[in-house]
């Protein structure tokens, strides 16, 4: 994001002096915290079991813990949750980016980039219109909900649909607008939200562009370069690749903003390069960082809630309803018509697209710009957005499964993809792989000679039933076995890919056309390695 365009440091917060952070307050604030994190997460199997997206459960433990609540904290700082937000963002992102497969989304690049750039521009131009003549609201002001709005959440589609596997092409398309229109949508926002005039659209054109431009090259050059160094240095020990994962990822996301570009766009593409190159220890880094995702998550839609009071929304429910209809029966729709327009996208993958368009943290954080730059109105802005959100996430998350079913777009499940982590082993230039073979796994009743691995990898050794053994090449291998599969560096990733393949397509994987290890499988992606 350009930093000349941050809002300054306003008077938002509370007037009170600060006292100084003491032990004891320290052990408060850790038990506070602490059962909060607990409650979360004991909340999203409520979550799970309803189809709600898990914001909605966040969200309502900070309104209950709010002025409002039975908690009655009074927070009102929005530069706070407004910094504390764009953190929390970029673990999202970075964590988003890392799970993406690029054979996935690859071919869904050009109709998600035109999601997200088209897309937002019709999306903006719609809803800010409704909010102006409907409403009633001064075009700045409509301007800024439109844009707010724009944003779209994947994490909140995948919450609800993940039981429910859907055709490649809608899933890549929604994983990536999902990366992709932050960006945009950030700048958007930041420029209706400067004290001085609105700019010409030309030249708030170029400048989207050129930030973009800066996003990506950075991203991709910090994401390549950090791959590189990670295949190439073994670490001493395996922890600190999780964290150097992470710490390449921020570094993308401040060198892009620090450099004028799209900080959101660049730890993305970074993080997205990063989990694409099959990097050492990569379940246990993939681990660390879904869970680094949902304390972020959890943090950060606590934060929101207690920045709500509401008994002032009353009037806003009305405007917010009437706005988030438009943007849900129109906008979105129309948005999606025109983007897709020269992609021959069939029309019900088309439906799906425009009711999946989920609103979740994006929305909220960013309608705290206005507050902090002190726009008028900015504390109604705040409050339409808060509970379109809500209001349309209840009315959407758990209709999208339906509509799936009766747009007949589920896909049918196929064989469980592997669970592989490599760990270099630097002086014999080789790598030792672990393999879980997981329910629903080909490779059930192959025998060890039957993977027909390349030469310079070989099976070392069987875990099963808590009992280790050297396996024969007429070995059969079982469902829960673990394999310990030592590879020369040369072939490691042939007899990755071959290991994939026979998972999912058994031993006759060669002939089935399923060597590179099935693209299809799409859904599993939170389950593997790669």
């Amino acid at each position: 994001m350009h930093q000349s365009r941050l809002p300054p440091p306003g008077g938002t917060g509370s007037a009170r002096k600060e006292q100084p952070l003491t032990v004891h307050h320290l052990n408060q604030l850790l038990l506070v915290c602490s059962l909060v994190l607990l409650i979360a997460v004991a909340a999203v199997r409520i979550s799970s079991r309803s189809g709600l997206p898990t914001l909605l459960v966040y969200l309502g433990i900070g309104v209950a813990m709010g002025q409002d609540g039975v908690g009655n904290v009074h927070f009102n700082n929005a530069e706070l949750t407004q910094v504390i937000g764009y953190a929390a963002l970029v673990v999202i992102l970075a964590e988003g980016g890392l799970g993406t497969k690029w054979k996935e989304i690859k071919p869904a690049l050009p109709a998600a980039s035109s999601l997200a750039l088209v897309g937002v521009a019709v999306s903006v131009g719609v809803t800010a219109s409704a909010a102006h003549y409907l409403i009633g609201l001064e075009w700045r002001q409509a301007l800024i909900i439109g844009a707010v709005v724009s944003s779209t959440d994947a994490a909140a589609v995948f919450s609800v649909l993940r039981k429910i596997p859907l055709p490649a092409r809608v899933t890549g398309i929604l994983e990536a607008e999902s990366g992709f229109n932050d960006a945009p949508v950030v700048i958007l926002v930041v420029a209706f939200s400067t004290a001085g005039p609105v700019e010409h659209w030309y030249a708030l054109l170029g400048e989207i562009t050129l930030e973009l431009a800066i996003g990506a090259a950075i991203g991709i050059a910090v994401g390549w370069l950090g791959a590189f160094g990670l295949r190439h240095v073994a670490l001493p020990a395996s922890g600190l690749y999780p964290i150097a994962v992470m710490a390449i990822a921020v570094v993308a996301y401040a060198a892009g903003a620090l450099a004028h570009g799209s900080g959101f766009l660049a730890v993305y593409l970074a993080s997205m390069l990063l989990g694409n190159a099959k990097l050492p220890h990569w379940p246990a880094t993939r681990g660390f960082a879904e869970g680094l995702g949902w304390i972020a998550q959890i943090g950060m839609f606590v934060l929101l809630g207690l920045l709500v009071t509401p008994h002032e929304m009353a009037d806003d429910i009305w405007p917010a309803l009437v706005i988030g209809l438009v943007l849900t029966m129109m906008a979105r729709p129309l948005s999606v018509v025109v983007s897709l327009l020269p992609f021959r996208i069939p029309w019900q993958e088309q439906a799906l697209l425009s009711w999946a368009g989920l609103r979740g943290a994006v929305p909220i954080i960013l309608a705290t710009i206005p507050m902090v730059s002190g726009i008028a109105e900015s504390r109604r802005i705040f409050n339409i957005v808060f509970v379109l959100v809500v209001v349309y996430t209840l009315i959407q998350g758990p209709t999208l499964p339906w509509l799936a079913r009766k747009l007949r777009l589920g896909a049918s499940p196929g064989a469980a993809d592997l669970g592989i982590e490599s760990a270099p082993l630097e002086r014999l230039r080789g790598h030792l792989l672990s393999v879980a073979i997981p329910k629903g796994s080909r490779m059930h009743g192959v025998e060890v000679g039957e993977l027909r691995l390349p030469p310079g990898a070989a099976v070392t050794l069987v875990v099963r039933d808590a009992e280790s053994f050297v396996p024969a090449p007429t070995t059969v291998l079982r469902l829960g076995d673990e394999l310990l599969v030592v590879a020369t560096d040369p072939v490691r990733d042939a007899a990755e890919k071959r290991l994939r393949a026979v998972g999912q397509g058994g031993k006759l994987a060669g002939w089935l056309g399923t060597e590179d290890g099935g693209t299809e499988h799409h859904r599993t992606r939170h389950q593997t390695g790669h």
